[in-house]
């Protein structure tokens, strides 16, 4: 789970990434084509007009000088000159009346028609030379037109010279070098996202490296390390994560080591104290009150003989002195030989075990009796620690697909949600009335999980009517059972 977790998070870390680097070079590379493109357009469109209109210009100066006073020689004088126009093989000429009619033209199709253009209109009224580029009325064909006036010696406007050019292979020119400018930013675009996932992704392995571990560490697995791959950022945490994990192992050998001594050094006086406890009660002189004293100092011994056992229990797993004799077993019989030792002393303090047995035939398990007998006995000891004033336990037993399912449950207060997924740690105390030493389940988790079992504690449906803790062992396959 945490793996998977990490997993996600370093997904989301490089989608971030690349999110903030593509994007911004796609949105750059996207506003560069758009201005270029719009400059190569503007540029070949200026030139373009900038040339038809230098030639309306001296074409307009030429003409005007050799012009007759006579409207018939003025027009014989424009239609040679149109015919004999040496361009006309790429530019059409028209020769444009003052009422915007094409009088003549090069290519002949247009005279007659009516030039109502912009760039007429401006030569024609303001009498300087103008432009226009648009579609060509019938065809759809992209032109550019750019007019010149034709003045009179009084400065009369007298016509105008027309020329017009196809922009079709601007066009085309201007469409082929945005494409390749565009396909040169897609190229940029490539090279920035492959270079991000190059760059992010033996970050990204390390992260998932150092957050698996992390989490290792929070689990137990105190003072492994991780193997520093880069002298940089990463490195620094690497080095942070490492030397913390040195020094929670190191803190946590020296809690073990003082654990254990202190366990040890109890164990001699509580069995003073418990033996002089057994031998007093049975002095017939001591009077009643202080057999009830000795009594309790007798319960209490034990109580804390149990707890001392529990710690010893407790610094075998941690220091790996911890070993199991895995056998073949009948866990049932195991079960109800825990019932009938401890349910006799339940007894004795109101508490009836309500055992069922089961319905069917229950698979064989691989397991050591002790520990799993030291489970069960644990469990049941605090149910009636917790369940005392309800006065009775439920056992069950069975087998569902690869498991056999043993449930106990008390019918105490139960455990606040909230507390639930920490009751399992070990020293970690809950919120009740009644409080252990926090190492019982502790201990009980570890022997099953090294059984490859679970251990799962629950509330009941209401949520106040007891806990249920479960306790699942793997059933033997066929493999294990021939062997």
């Amino acid at each position: 789970m945490g793996k998977l977790l990490a997993k996600q998070h370093v997904r989301g870390l490089r989608s971030r990434w690349l999110r903030s680097g593509v994007l911004l070079t796609v949105a750059v590379v996207v506003l560069f084509t758009l201005v270029f493109s719009l400059g190569v357009r503007s540029y070949y469109y200026s030139a373009v007009r900038t040339g038809l209109a230098s030639k309306a210009q001296s074409a307009s100066t030429f003409f005007t000088g050799y012009i007759s006073r006579t409207y018939s020689q003025y027009y014989q004088s424009a239609y040679r000159y149109t015919e004999t126009f040496e361009d006309k093989d790429v530019l059409e000429l028209q020769f444009v009346n003052t009422s915007g009619v094409v009088e003549v033209s090069s290519y002949g199709i247009s005279a007659g028609t009516v030039a109502d253009t912009r760039d007429v209109s401006t030569a024609l009224e303001k009498k300087t030379i103008g432009s226009w580029s648009g579609r060509r009325n019938g065809t759809g064909e992209k032109i550019m037109a750019v007019t010149a006036p034709l003045l009179s010696s009084d400065g009369t406007v007298v016509g105008a010279m027309r020329y017009v050019t196809s922009l079709h292979l601007v066009t085309r020119q201007i469409g082929l070098i945005s494409a390749a400018v565009a396909g040169i930013g897609l190229l940029v675009i490539l090279a920035v996202i492959v270079s991000n996932l190059y760059f992010i992704r033996p970050v990204t392995e390390q992260l998932v490296e150092l957050t698996a571990m992390s989490r290792r560490i929070a689990e137990g697995s105190y003072g492994i390390q991780v193997q520093k791959k880069y002298d940089d950022e990463i490195g620094d945490l690497t080095d942070a994560i490492n030397e913390m994990s040195a020094k929670i192992g190191e803190s946590e050998r020296v809690q073990t080591e003082f654990i254990s001594s202190i366990s040890h050094e109890l164990r001699t006086p509580l069995t003073a104290i418990t033996g002089w406890a057994e031998t007093l009660a049975y002095d017939e002189s001591i009077s009643p009150d202080a057999q009830r004293g000795i009594a309790i100092i007798s319960k209490e011994s034990g109580r804390l003989t149990k707890m001392v056992e529990s710690l010893l229990e407790f610094t075998r797993i941690q220091d790996g002195r911890f070993n199991l004799n895995v056998e073949t077993l009948d866990v049932t019989a195991e079960l109800e030989d825990a019932i009938f030792t401890y349910g006799k002393l339940l007894e004795q303090d109101g508490i009836a075990v309500e055992y069922t047995p089961p319905t069917g035939e229950i698979p064989f398990v691989l397991g050591d009796a002790e520990r799993l007998k030291q489970v069960f006995l644990n469990i049941m000891d605090n149910a009636a620690k917790y369940g005392r004033a309800a006065g009775r336990i439920q056992v069950t037993i069975g087998a569902t697909g690869a498991w056999v399912v043993i449930r106990f449950r008390d019918f105490g207060p139960g455990i606040p949600p909230e507390e639930l997924p920490f009751v399992k740690k070990k020293f970690y105390k809950g919120s009740g009335k009644e409080r252990g030493s926090g190492i019982g389940l502790a201990v009980c988790d570890e022997i099953v999980t090294r059984h490859k079992g679970k251990l799962e504690l629950e509330n009941a449906a209401d949520g106040r009517t007891g806990l249920i803790v479960t306790v699942m062992l793997p059933v033997m396959n066929e493999e294990e059972l021939t062997i």
